[in-house]
């Protein structure tokens, strides 16, 4: 749990920037990979992370500029990948502008529940987490060199004269 929005900006600086280089790895003919026929595709799940940044964070009364939860998925990898950029500093610059540490103990309602503000910062870095985990299975099914975010990725474990297992 986040106490200051100092404790925030850090993990978020570093996880975004995680977000960021595997959303930059993305090429336009992967965003249609799916594990199987009628499941979310590498694009949907790319641009969920995008909008839910502004979905959630609107929520707890932060203003910035971002991409609407509804808006459509874009065509290209590229526009994914920018968009998660200007997303993801609209937010810093939201929360370093709009709020002090005091607004992280506010409650709010989310999705039929009362979280404070830290709860609500805290669910954003674990859901785009738990995404960006599927998103490097759909991109190794498409055949996508990945890298390592809390560790090194088999290509990058190779690199270092790493076996990896069978």
């Amino acid at each position: 749990m986040y106490h200051t929005i100092d404790e925030f900006l850090a993990e978020w600086t570093y996880e975004s920037d995680s977000t960021q280089k595997i959303l930059d790895l993305l090429n336009d003919d992967s965003l249609s990979t799916r594990v199987k026929e009628g499941e979310r595709s590498l694009g949907f799940l790319a641009w969920h992370i995008v909008v839910t940044v502004h979905e959630m964070m609107s929520r707890v009364g932060l203003e910035f500029n971002a991409p609407q939860y509804d808006a459509a998925v874009p065509a290209t990898a590229h526009e994914i990948a920018q968009s998660y950029l200007q997303t993801s500093k609209a937010l810093t610059e939201a929360i370093r502008t709009q709020w002090t540490d005091a607004n992280l103990s506010e409650e709010h309602d989310m999705y039929g529940e009362t979280w404070s503000s830290a709860t609500t910062l805290n669910v954003l870095v674990k859901h785009q987490i738990h995404h960006r985990g599927q998103l490097t299975i759909l991109m190794r099914q498409a055949g996508l060199t990945l890298i390592g975010v809390y560790g090194p990725s088999r290509e990058e474990w190779a690199s270092y004269g790493g076996v990896a297992p069978e």
